[in-house]
């Protein structure tokens, strides 16, 4: 589980990168977060936008069009390899796609085939729109090309991510062809040899770790499915839950801050996972247990 990028620091990685960034008037606070949350965030979304014209796509992508308003994406990658910041936080791109294709992002495992489309891929993607007709005969320019690969080795760079942390529209929802024009198979070897052929540029801020107290957590699950008293609360315990929604382990209508039974069990689930049996798989949280998952899902453990 990855926290988003604050805007200064998504801005700063693309920039860090060599890539020339326009900024098109209020990007940061332009988004869809009032339609559901933005994040944890797993991986990186690439686009063709099916236009003709610099000025027409960076507009069309900016405002959206009538049944889906902008920004329907975070940045628009035009021919001439500029790209253009459009809006940041949640971004009507990538809609509903298969949950065994996130379960492989977030893995950066092969992908499955997309089947399904059962999960909100606007929650945990950055998505990026190219200007191309996606015909398959408009070309793609080399520039064009790079900047893709350089934009998506700057995300995965700041979040630690490998190139099995990118992917196209049509490997995420079913009937998709996006982008079409070269295989998202030739763009992640390049952004993997982008990755290993170049380190952090200095000074760029490493994105924030949520993190969660051991003890805290440790106490609200101990006390809240017996629910004696006042249930205990931490803050720290959605985190978690939302890393056991990653996991598939926890339903996402139980995710309400409450170490209840449902994440008792779920927690336990993921104890059983990591190969631990009888009391040490009760569902209450250890060290180990917490600090695999937090090394799974990003999140950092203190005790």
């Amino acid at each position: 589980m990855a926290a988003p990028m604050s805007a200064d620091t998504f801005l700063a990685a693309l920039r860090a990168e060599g890539l020339t960034v326009i900024e098109e008037g209020n990007w940061r606070d332009h988004n869809r977060n009032h339609m559901g949350p933005w994040g944890p965030v797993h991986g990186v979304m690439i686009h063709h936008t099916v236009t003709k014209g610099h000025d027409h796509t960076v507009n069309l992508c900016r405002t959206g069009y009538s049944g889906l308003p902008g920004p329907l994406c975070h940045g628009v990658i035009c021919k001439q390899g500029h790209v253009h910041l459009v809006g940041y936080g949640r971004a009507n791109h990538a809609g509903l796609g298969d949950d065994d294709v996130l379960r492989a992002v977030i893995a950066e495992e092969p992908l499955p085939p997309d089947n399904e489309s059962n999960t909100d891929g606007n929650r945990h993607f950055y998505g990026f729109e190219c200007e191309n007709l996606g015909d398959g005969v408009d070309p793609w320019p080399a520039a064009q090309l790079e900047a893709i690969e350089k934009v998506s080795a700057a995300i995965c760079r700041a979040h630690g991510w490998n190139e099995r942390s990118v992917i196209g529209h049509l490997e995420w929802q079913p009937g998709k062809v996006d982008p079409r024009g070269f295989t998202m198979a030739s763009m992640r070897s390049r952004i993997s040899k982008r990755l290993g052929s170049k380190t952090p540029a200095p000074g760029l801020p490493a994105p924030k770790r949520p993190v969660v107290d051991l003890s805290e957590l440790a106490k609200a699950a101990r006390t809240n499915p017996a629910m004696k008293g006042t249930p205990v609360t931490y803050s720290g315990t959605r985190i978690v839950e939302a890393a056991l929604v990653d996991a598939g382990l926890l339903s996402k209508a139980r995710l309400d801050g409450h170490f209840g039974s449902d994440t008792v069990a779920a927690y336990a689930a993921w104890q059983r996972k990591l190969g631990y049996t009888g009391r040490d798989a009760d569902g209450i949280p250890g060290k180990t247990s917490l600090e695999r998952l937090g090394g799974k899902y990003g999140f950092r453990v203190v005790a």
